[in-house]
């Protein structure tokens, strides 16, 4: 029952309460340990597909009243669920290692950036650990280099390093958060560092909704310094 793609309990209770996957049930387990996502924020949820984390993040904005927006961004067409989402929740379909972080800021409510950036972008593997890690690393390399740089030139440029920072550049409002999934590999020790020594707090999280089978896992980082 715990192969990939089995029917199992998340799968269940995903259908139960109207989740559109059993991914919803990761974002819940690090945002009740973690508290990522504070009333009114404002959100990037890239790789957005199927719309499971869109759904946890606007709930988690709290009522209507209390603002915030959740912004979904992947290669594929998302609908906006229709149930757990509402009018703060919208979506775009575009390539992200394509998109210019300035264009992904007017997006925001204040046009300048967002509070917490989620990715769960995955490549599509190949079945070779080392080469899914590799290619697991550059979208989470991409995604620090978003929330960092107003620069598209240096994402698209850049292999292996971040550029120089300033507390106004990029996507990632100063002591915003993120969170980006990887598979784990022989560079997840080194992401970690490169991602200690531009947040207040960075940790590895591997949520219980996580299959058996897969080598996924969640980096945290609170407080952009």
């Amino acid at each position: 029952m715990n192969g990939a793609g089995a029917p199992d309990f998340f799968f269940r209770e995903a259908k139960r309460l109207n989740f559109v996957a059993r991914s919803a049930f990761k974002l819940l387990e690090i945002q009740k340990k973690y508290g990522i996502i504070t009333r009114g924020a404002s959100v990037l949820d890239l790789g957005c597909a199927p719309g499971a984390w869109l759904q946890v993040a606007c709930q988690c904005l709290g009522p209507l009243a209390r603002g915030g927006a959740v912004v979904g961004v992947d290669i594929k067409k998302v609908k906006v669920p229709p149930h757990h989402c509402d009018e703060r929740v919208r979506t775009l379909s575009a390539d992200v290692l394509k998109t210019s972080p300035r264009d992904l800021a007017k997006l925001s409510p204040t046009g300048m950036g967002f509070s917490v950036i989620l990715s769960d972008m995955c490549p599509s593997v190949s079945g070779i650990s080392s080469r899914d890690a590799a290619l697991s690393a550059e979208l989470g390399l991409c995604t620090l280099k978003l929330a960092f740089s107003e620069n598209p030139e240096e994402i698209l440029q850049e292999e292996d390093t971040l550029p120089p920072l300033t507390s106004k550049e990029g996507l990632l409002l100063p002591e915003g958060s993120i969170v980006i999934k990887l598979l784990e590999g022989e560079d997840s020790s080194e992401f970690l560092q490169l991602c200690k020594s531009r947040f207040k707090t960075a940790t590895w999280f591997r949520p219980k909704a996580t299959r058996p089978t897969s080598r996924e896992i969640y980096l945290i980082c609170k407080g952009r310094k």
